[in-house]
């Protein structure tokens, strides 16, 4: 029997590959994650919510290294980040050692919200833009 985190786990990941990830990742000024495939190699844009800070992009990953871009980000940490409509280089830290459920204090509400009530597994990133 399926433990109540891997059912919600499934649904979740259900939901947001095939309704809410297209339909944001066509909006313009909706922030994209941009990871290379770990085995397609291909660019994957994943839409999130996080906040700038300086020279840094904070995020809270609702499913740690079971999300996908998560993965990606293990195999290759130079990733991109659509904010406002306009990309920015950087370098992706998994912070493993941060208290996620203090960090998503410090972000925008309404993503924060989602991600507590669905993560099973939180896990913040910070990435460091170079451009």
């Amino acid at each position: 029997m399926a433990r109540s985190s891997d059912l919600r786990f499934r649904a979740t990941t259900a939901f947001q590959r095939y309704v809410a990830n297209p339909l944001m990742r066509r909006l313009p000024f909706h922030t994209l994650l941009e990871t290379t495939g770990r085995v397609s190699g291909l660019p994957r844009r994943t839409p999130l919510g996080g906040r700038r800070v300086g020279d840094a992009f904070w995020l809270v990953s609702e499913f740690g290294e079971r999300s996908q871009y998560v993965r990606n980000i293990q195999a290759d940490p130079r990733v991109r980040v659509r904010l406002g409509g306009r990309w920015h280089s950087g370098t992706a830290q998994l912070l493993p050692d941060d208290d996620p459920v203090a960090r998503l204090r410090t972000l925008p509400r309404g993503n924060s919200a989602a991600v507590r009530a669905l993560g099973t597994g939180l896990l913040t990133i910070r990435v460091d833009l170079t451009g």
